[in-house]
């Protein structure tokens, strides 16, 4: 029988909390990655916001480009093909990806500090579909964190004052079709920066999950499924008690490679102030702090960018 990732239906943390939260905390502790049905986000709400992704990445390459900021580091808008780099890798990703991020009201205290959103003028309804995909995915990440608060022995609503001015992003990704051998792939094998990662578009063959023995997992999901992974702001806050694990995107062999793959991770940020710092309930003298010095979750997500050459040092 093949190795695959944890499935759990999500309704249960409202008719079954304890038994949840005990299986959804050690499905992270061996994997790191969960799939959640039952989720609550309505099927159109994710078509929808397919929809108009797609209808941009299929602009031709001087209208997206247009949508390019240089020195902002992909933070809002399009980032061409090639561009992002797996850490440690040699070649770059075979992908093309859009960012959309945190919609703030002028009036809000926190306006001028967040990077302005982009919106396609060719695609019609760009703006409204994306906003309400991110708000849904934003809103399910906040509810997982309250169920892996728990399983951290915290209050239920640890995390609520600490992600709701988070720099969380929607990335729609597209992988064009491959039609020349290559040294790249897809997406090269990497850990997320960022708390947790919601991925909608699971159901597409192609990525894969480093197991702690070794072994490349296929994670290929029901219709439906959102697969969420621990990222390393996350691990890094619980002492690796829950880990982020390496995942990539390969090149699947045979016809499947030859046409395009779509998928959307939704990388949910704590607040830029927010101070990594070790839990005292992840500490323990079989697990001693493996992090004494705590740094800021803006200055962690800078040094990564660099790594990943998003932005220069």
């Amino acid at each position: 029988m093949k190795r695959q990732i944890p499935i759990l239906d999500f309704g249960r943390f409202q008719t079954d909390k304890d038994s949840f939260v005990n299986e959804l905390g050690k499905g992270y502790e061996e994997y790191g990655f969960c799939g959640i049905t039952n989720h609550g986000i309505p099927d159109e709400i994710i078509e929808n916001a397919y929809s108009v992704f797609k209808q941009f990445f299929a602009l031709n390459e001087s209208e997206k480009n247009a949508y390019h900021i240089e020195g902002n580091g992909g933070a809002r808008g399009y980032t061409p093909f090639g561009i992002e780099t797996a850490k440690d890798s040699e070649h770059p990703d075979l992908k093309e990806f859009w960012h959309v991020g945190r919609e703030l009201n002028p009036s809000d205290p926190r306006y001028t500090e967040m990077e302005k959103n982009l919106w396609v003028s060719e695609v019609p309804h760009f703006k409204e579909h994306a906003l309400a995909l991110y708000n849904a995915l934003d809103q399910l990440g906040s509810s997982i964190l309250e169920a892996l608060a728990l399983y951290l022995k915290l209050p239920q609503n640890y995390f609520s004052d600490k992600v709701n001015y988070g720099n969380s992003i929607l990335r729609p990704i597209h992988y064009p079709p491959i039609k020349t051998d290559t040294k790249s792939v897809r997406a090269g094998q990497h850990e997320d920066i960022n708390l947790i990662t919601l991925l909608v578009g699971s159901n597409e063959s192609g990525l894969e999950v480093l197991s702690r023995d070794g072994e490349w997992i296929p994670v290929t999901t029901i219709e439906g499924t959102i697969v969420v992974n621990i990222g390393d702001m996350l691990q890094r806050l619980t002492n690796h008690i829950l880990p982020s694990t390496t995942h990539r995107v390969v090149n699947t062999p045979g016809e499947s490679s030859n046409h395009p793959r779509y998928s959307i991770p939704f990388f949910l940020h704590p607040n830029s102030e927010f101070l990594i710092e070790t839990l005292d309930t992840c500490i323990s003298e079989e697990n001693p702090n493996k992090y004494p010095t705590p740094i800021t979750a803006d200055d962690y997500l800078r040094e990564r960018l660099i790594e990943i050459g998003l932005i220069k040092a």
